[in-house]
Order: C-alpha cells, then sequence, then structure tokens
C-alpha cells in the first residue's frame, strides 16, 4: 500500500495549487489531508468519503479548497483555491481501510488513518 503526494509548490497569495496523492495497492474506506505549519501540531483539513458525497472540511479553508478523487486514475487531490500566507505548510494525504465510525469527527483526527503520504510542501508568500 502506497500514498504518494505531490503538486506543492510556492505561490502567491490569492493564487491556486492541486495537491495529488496517487493511492495504490488497496481501495479504502475514506481518505483526508492534514497539514503541518513549522512548529505547529498537525492539523484537519478535509476529509471524504472513498465513494464521495461526504466531503468535510476545517472552518478556515471552507469554500476555499474541494477534496475530491479520481476514479479512474485511482489519485487523490486537493483543490487550494484564494489560498493565503496562514496556508503555508507541509501537506499529507492520508488513508483509513474501513469506514468504522459513524460520526466525521472521527475522521478529522489523525490517529484514524492507517497510511500515510509523505508529505509535500505548500508555500504561499504574501
Amino acid at each position: 500500500v502506497q500514498l504518494q503526494a505531490s503538486g506543492g509548490g510556492l505561490v502567491q497569495a490569492g493564487g491556486s495549487l492541486r495537491l495529488s496523492c496517487a493511492a495504490s495497492g488497496r481501495t479504502f474506506g475514506r481518505y483526508g489531508w492534514f497539514r503541518q505549519a513549522p512548529g505547529k501540531e498537525r492539523q484537519f483539513v478535509a476529509t471524504n468519503t472513498w465513494r464521495g458525497g461526504s466531503a468535510y472540511y476545517t472552518d478556515s479553508v471552507k469554500g476555499r479548497f474541494t477534496i475530491f478523487r479520481d476514479n479512474i486514475k485511482n489519485t487523490l487531490h486537493l483543490q487550494m483555491n484564494s489560498l493565503k500566507p496562514e496556508d503555508t505548510a507541509v501537506y499529507y494525504c492520508a488513508a483509513a481501510a474501513g469506514t468504522a465510525y459513524t460520526r466525521t469527527y472521527y475522521y478529522t483526527l489523525s490517529t484514524t488513518y492507517d497510511y500515510w503520504g509523505q508529505g509535500t510542501l505548500v508555500t504561499v508568500s504574501s
């Protein structure tokens, strides 16, 4: 099982980036994106079910970020628009083997996820 993240880079405030995470080895119950800014703890960004249709976002990215999966390429994406300097962080994709929890809350916790990508750096300049 492998998650391979890519797509990070340097962008000006107000710009856009699309992060990708190639998933291989199996299907999953749910996937998500987390981020970790320098000197801070890893933070939940967004999650969705593997089949889609149940996206959930942290308040600070609602209306700006979109989480989705390319079913054909089995690639996870995080489309990030209207980026702000405070979005600067290393972004990680993650996947949970099943959907044991009915409450979305549990999928905002990093400990719920079984597999992780290696992280990709997003830097937003002001």
